[in-house]
């Protein structure tokens, strides 16, 4: 099978480069190892959407998008279909809540709406074929044990981990273990109002939690577990922030002793709160996550990285493509995240050079495996840039297919 383009990852990025892709005229295959799109956004629970709106001090202040175009298409179409709830003011942020399984649900509307784009679920990237040692000749992928052979012009590398970069012998790094993003664990859970989770509810749950904890009545990495209220009155959402230190992301079996953790604890902490708690006397594990949410894993080495100061400085570059409005997020430690906010609230440009991998020719990326620090990647990795970077990748593939045309 060949095509123009060949977006491997269908989470938030994916979604969007495949679509811009082809609302552009190119022929476009996006190929996805679970069983629905979205990513993070749908199989691991994460139901708020960040890096929608500009930073603002106040209330007051008008609300803008960050980028226009597909994110926020993307929001207002979830909104309209009674999806998503906000924004919210979150401290000195702005979100969008979302219900994940109507992400999922938007992304398969959109995608079957462009006539150029081709969706394949249950397809795991198996090898990838080189032409010569800077350019990828073609993929073979692995759909429910039958082996397919593909082949496009460019590829575009959403999976998250970076797996294209990988397999073709692109150049990528990873954050020391000791210092890599903590994975989210996000259950749903029911027999609960969301309406009662007041301010001062959360800090009492949060102080019986620290005392069960230094009572030895609960395991120490139930101290980072917080709730949220979510679309809907009686929609509420635990997050437990997992131990990541030692732990490889990318490793089958490091994935599967962090996400039995996680099912552990969620049961430890809401047997304990069911007892102990009156607002969750009721209440019950409505579901667990598809998987855990890795926040940070491979990055590919672009033509440019961008870099801790340009976030906090808001950069600006004469081939951005993109906006960052998201402040540094660091999630190190059990007590939740650390944040670390541009000067004046600048948006931070995107630059093209940061979506192409500087060895390989043919392939570029979007989302979490862009071209940036450790310390950068932790501003740009939430879900509203994600699908800002992922737009981008999707043009300036298909302007890549154009130009390889037009010169043969």
């Amino acid at each position: 099978m060949k095509v123009d383009v060949i977006v491997v990852g269908g989470g938030a990025a994916g979604v969007s480069a495949a679509i811009a892709g082809a609302r552009l005229g190119a022929r476009v295959l996006l190929l996805e190892r679970q069983g629905m799109l979205g990513g993070m956004a749908s199989s691991a629970h994460v139901h708020s959407i960040c890096g929608l709106y500009q930073l603002r001090k106040t209330e007051k202040d008008p609300l803008l998008p960050t980028n226009s175009g597909f994110p926020m298409e993307f929001a207002q179409r979830l909104l309209k279909i009674g999806c998503a709830r906000g924004p919210v003011r979150a401290g000195p942020l702005d979100i969008l809540l979302h219900q994940p399984a109507g992400f999922a649900y938007l992304a398969d509307l959109l995608v079957h709406a462009e006539a150029g784009l081709e969706v394949c679920l249950h397809s795991e990237l198996v090898e990838i074929e080189m032409d010569g040692p800077k350019k990828i000749g073609g993929l073979r992928i692995l759909s429910r044990g039958k082996m397919r052979n593909l082949e496009a012009v460019i590829y575009i590398d959403t999976t998250g981990d970076a797996e294209v970069a990988l397999y073709s012998g692109a150049d990528f790094e990873c954050a020391p273990k000791d210092i890599l993003q903590r994975p989210a664990y996000i259950f749903s859970i029911g027999g609960v109002d969301g309406a009662m989770f007041s301010d001062n509810a959360r800090l009492e749950m949060a102080r019986k939690i620290a005392y069960a904890v230094s009572a030895q009545n609960l395991p120490p990495d139930a101290l980072g577990i917080a709730f949220r209220q979510g679309v809907m009155p009686t929609e509420v959402w635990g997050t437990i922030d997992l131990e990541a230190k030692g732990f490889d992301p990318c490793a089958g079996e490091g994935l599967t002793a962090m996400e039995s953790r996680g099912r552990f604890l969620a049961k430890a902490v809401m047997d304990f709160l069911k007892e102990h708690a009156e607002v969750f006397s009721k209440s019950y594990i409505s579901s667990f996550p598809a998987r855990a949410g890795v926040r940070e894993s491979r990055r590919v080495m672009g033509l440019m990285e961008l870099t801790e100061n340009d976030i906090l400085t808001g950069a600006r570059f004469e081939d951005e493509v993109a906006f960052s409005s998201w402040p540094i997020e660091l999630r190190e430690t059990s007590r939740g995240p650390k944040f670390r906010f541009p000067q004046q609230n600048r948006s931070c440009g995107i630059p093209q050079r940061c979506l192409q991998s500087r060895n390989i020719e043919n392939l570029f990326m979007a989302g979490r495996c862009i071209s940036a620090t450790h310390e950068a990647q932790a501003a740009l990795r939430v879900i509203g840039t994600g699908m800002a970077m992922g737009e981008a990748a999707g043009k300036a593939a298909v302007q890549a297919v154009q130009n390889l045309n037009f010169s043969s």
